[in-house]
């Protein structure tokens, strides 16, 4: 054998072996391999079994028929033919190694069979025509299952739609049956301004509700409320299971079920069963209300009825003495306790009326948190004193002692809070007050809390959820002989509220309660000059130390020494040491009551140890008046009501630097000289008018008299430059009233009226009603019935 013949013998051994191992690798994959010439026929080369068996023609028999040739084989399905060969010369022409293309083939059967074809062109070249293999894959069972799937969506009684769901819940539509297509747009219409996209923008709430549901792949239910293409508005049952997972992100098949008719007439009833529900809950308020306010009503005749009598009954007994001086000082004690209690209950019915109509309006004034609170607690130290309750009152870091605020309102807020708890507290009970300021983070703001505590009654857990409630009293036995309308809680929340404020209560029955009031308030900055106490010691006398610790704080900051005791022996033994050493102290401050020794027992053995050179004030959170003489008599030389708020303790010590030592002693209603001073009163009501010009013409003023308005601006046109001082202008007066009058005043063509001083006077003591004074141009505000306070400090002001 030649040399050459033996290369070929094993190059055909070699592709020999080759094309087994194909063909075996073919057989196992079982799919149809083929081999064909890129010439105008596509003419097969050469075929596995699979091709033969899918086609359903022996090999000899097609080679015998077709020749090998597929544009034959294809004679009859010209259409399908022609689509292959385009996709054939497209893909050469673009230059590409392949391509894959679904189509149908006929069988020797007659029948078509869905196929794909994946053609791979070879550098291998056949009698000058290039190579291509093609595996032919047998797709018509997911072809068939496809068609299912439509005709099955396409009859669904509702929109089908297949969605990718990302993590932040975005919806990419990746397909859908012609109705929802029909209904929300086609495949070119799922830009982001498209109708599915905004209704899924629209159902966003209800859609991030399921977020949970849809990061798993749990089935999920909910309903949707969408519109289409035409607008239409449609309420559609939302039905999705997740069919399958993409890049890490759940596939939704999702079935719309129109259920407008179903979810409007739900709705309806829904709607009417809450109307239902809601009339019911009215019409159950509305008779709780009108039982309240029954009550209420019931007690209002009780309690009003109760001074009214007092008043009479202690008139006609003054009547019948009438030359009995010190039986008609009684009656008249009586008769004035009993109209402001009369005056108290009138005023609260009055302000929840103002609070309910939302007309109430919070004045903007400077107020002295240090005269309201003593105010305050002086007006509650007669109960306190006939109870014997034990009383005890704090101040916390209070270092702003001038706020910006309503004074009314918020003395109000503090009067209710403090005379609840003395009343409801029974005899030899405890009642504690503390006042806490906290800073803000608004600028020249603060928190201001004040926190009322009791040992008395207190509440039943049910009765706190409407403790806030107007008219509501607690239907208690042990509180029934109290007087009360069940308004002043509500009052509190509704001024705390209106302050920007909140209230708190905490209650156990028959241990007490604790009220919290906090609210932001305006600061003011105080000018004041300490430096004459600078370096001065000063000792506190205090059982409570708190109170010790807290003053001395307090006045250390203003430069003076201190140091404090809690008994009145170690005071002595320390004011002792003091003299020893020739470090005397300044002043010494003393609690009224203390065990062991109280504070006058200890200001009589202070006299005997010290002598009367050292300034003794006291102190006491308790009405001291009927022991005031006492305390004078064993050396006492000043005294202070607790709270002890910095300013009063400085005022105090600077009196006594400044040399004045005595307390002065407590002078007429009016006190002070106002001879020389006009004061012109502009009053309708012919008695306020005699009661004001008496008052007044005793304390040394002339006083003119106007009936309305327009003569009071007819006196000050006819006067003298600068002759009136002082004008009280009643607010409500026939034929002109007090504001109108003051504003005339002001535009008389005068030197002297834009100085001239007018204080409106009115029982409707509301912040609006103030408002109106001062847009009128009013210098200030008195309140009737007339406080007597109150018209020394206006005297003292524009007359002094």
């Amino acid at each position: 054998m030649s040399e050459n013949m033996e290369k070929d013998y094993k190059q055909i051994e070699r592709q020999t072996a080759a094309d087994y191992e194909y063909s075996t690798l073919m057989q196992l994959l079982e799919v149809s391999v083929s081999k064909h010439l890129l010439d105008e026929h596509f003419t097969l080369i050469w075929a596995n079994d699979f091709y033969y068996q899918m086609i359903g023609w022996p090999k000899e028999e097609y080679e015998k028929v077709f020749h090998n040739r597929p544009d034959l084989y294809y004679e009859t399905d010209r259409e399908e033919w022609d689509r292959i060969t385009g996709v054939v010369m497209e893909t050469l022409r673009r230059g590409k190694k392949g391509y894959k293309l679904a189509t149908r083939m006929r069988r020797k059967s007659g029948e078509h069979i869905w196929v794909q074809f994946s053609v791979r062109f070879a550098d291998e070249y056949v009698d000058g025509y290039q190579v291509g293999y093609t595996v032919i894959t047998n797709i018509d069972d997911m072809i068939q299952m496809q068609k299912e799937q439509s005709v099955t969506y396409d009859n669904l009684p509702g929109f089908v739609a297949k969605y990718r769901i990302d993590q932040e819940l975005n919806m990419i539509l990746l397909e859908s049956n012609s109705r929802f297509a029909e209904y929300f747009g086609s495949e070119a219409e799922r830009g982001e301004n498209s109708v599915y996209q905004r209704n899924i923008r629209d159902n966003k709430e209800a859609i991030w509700g399921q977020r949970e549901n849809i990061l798993a792949g749990k089935p999920l239910h909910f309903t949707m409320y969408v519109k289409n293409r035409e607008g239409q508005k449609l309420w559609l049952q939302v039905n999705a299971a997740c069919v399958g997972w993409q890049k890490g992100c759940p596939v939704y098949l999702v079935i719309f079920i129109d259920v407008t008719d179903i979810t409007e007439l739900r709705e309806m009833q829904k709607k009417l069963t809450e109307q239902t529900v809601a009339l019911q809950n009215a019409l159950e308020e509305a008779e709780k209300a009108n039982m309240a306010k029954s009550d209420f009503l019931s007690r209002m005749s009780h309690d009003i009825r109760t001074p009214m009598n007092a008043i009479l009954g202690m008139t006609t007994i003054a009547g019948s003495h009438i030359h009995d001086p010190e039986r008609i000082r009684d009656c008249l004690g009586k008769i004035t306790v009993s109209s402001k209690l009369l005056l108290s209950l009138i005023n609260e019915v009055l302000d929840m009326s103002k609070i309910e109509s939302g007309r109430i309006v919070l004045a903007e004034e400077e107020v002295n948190l240090a005269e309201l609170v003593h105010g305050v607690v002086t007006m509650v130290q007669p109960q306190i004193h006939s109870k014997d309750l034990i009383f005890k009152t704090y101040v916390n870091n209070l270092t702003h002692e001038i706020v910006v605020s309503d004074m009314q309102r918020l003395q109000q807020l503090v009067l209710n809070l403090l005379s609840n708890a003395v009343k409801y507290t029974p005899p030899r009970g405890s009642v504690y007050m503390e006042i806490r300021e906290t800073p803000s983070d608004k600028k020249n703001m603060a928190f201001y809390e004040f926190v009322v505590s009791d040992t008395g009654i207190g509440m039943k857990p049910e009765f706190l959820y409407r403790i806030f409630e107007p008219f509501e009293r607690a239907d208690d036995e042990k509180i029934q002989s109290i007087q009360g309308t069940g308004l002043g809680l509500s009052i509190c929340k509704s001024i705390a509220e209106l302050m920007g404020g909140t209230i708190h209560v905490e209650s156990t029955y028959g241990k007490g309660s604790r009220f919290a009031v906090s609210v932001c308030l305006q600061i003011q900055e105080e000018q004041t000059d300490e430096r004459v106490l600078e370096g001065l010691s000063v000792l506190i006398v205090d059982d409570d130390e708190f109170i010790c610790r807290n003053t001395c704080e307090r006045l250390a900051e203003f430069g003076l020494k201190t140091d404090w005791a809690l008994k009145g022996r170690e005071a002595l033994e320390k004011i002792e040491q003091a003299g020893k050493s020739g470090e005397d102290y300044f002043a010494v401050i003393i609690d009224y009551k203390m065990p062991d020794m109280d504070g006058i027992e200890t200001t009589r053995k202070i006299r005997r140890q010290a002598g009367r050179q050292l300034p003794i004030i006291m102190i006491s959170a308790y009405d001291l008046s009927e022991q005031m003489d006492e305390a004078k008599e064993a050396g006492a030389n000043g005294f202070i009501t607790k709270p002890l708020f910095c300013s009063r303790l400085i005022y105090k010590l600077k009196q006594f630097a400044d040399g004045n030592c005595q307390e002065a002693d407590s002078g007429p209603v009016i006190r002070g000289s106002y001879k020389g001073k006009n004061v012109l009163l502009a009053e309708d009501n012919e008695l306020n008018r005699e009661i004001v010009a008496e008052i007044l013409t005793d304390a040394g003023a002339f006083v003119d008299t106007a009936e309305n308005g327009r003569a009071a601006v007819e006196k000050v046109r006819q006067s003298e430059e600068g002759f009136y001082d002082l004008i009280f202008m009643d607010m409500q007066m026939p034929v002109m009233d007090g504001c109108t009058a003051a504003v005339k005043i002001r535009g008389l063509p005068r030197q002297d009226v834009g100085a001239m001083p007018i204080i409106a006077m009115t029982a409707n003591a509301f912040a609006d009603d103030r408002q109106k004074t001062r847009e009128a141009g009013m210098n200030g505000h008195l309140a009737k019935p007339l406080d007597m306070e109150q018209l020394q400090l206006v005297l003292e002001k524009w007359l002094s």
